[in-house]
């Protein structure tokens, strides 16, 4: 598996760490990751930053039993892609619960958790992970 430069991790210093994207004031599609180009406007697009509520459900998801190299200690772990509030989808983990508990629909919120060190030398990387509401575990 690649790992990302520190260059890399620097340039998405933003989405990770802010759940950050854009919307067009031109035609109030919102991206994520963020867009210097609507896709749909091209050039009479006006994309402008804006911050996501860290709020969405589940919209589906995979449980990971035979991780990749350097996420054997997580296994198995949850994998899902997250419809949020504003309207676009994220690949994330889902975390602080165990992978029977996840379901289609299921309230999630986000959370900002270590996602791999590069070596003993290396950076630590964190971001965002995705983790039940309390409504979610109650309904369950």
């Amino acid at each position: 598996m690649t790992m990302y430069g520190v260059p890399s991790h620097w340039r998405r210093y933003k989405e990770r760490y802010r759940l950050s994207g854009t919307r067009c004031e031109t035609c109030g599609n919102i991206y994520f990751p963020p867009r210097k180009v609507c896709p749909h406007c091209r050039r009479e697009g006006k994309p402008v930053s804006m911050n996501f509520s860290g709020k969405g459900k589940v919209y589906t998801f995979s449980v990971i039993r035979v991780p990749s190299e350097g996420f054997e200690a997580y296994a198995p772990y949850v994998i899902g892609l997250i419809q949020l509030e504003e309207g676009p989808k994220v690949t994330t983990q889902i975390v602080d619960c165990s992978p029977e508990e996840v379901y289609i629909d299921m309230p999630v919120e986000v959370c900002f958790r270590k996602l791999r060190e590069q070596g003993k030398e290396g950076i630590i990387c964190y971001g965002f992970k995705f983790k039940p509401t309390t409504d979610a575990i109650l309904k369950k």
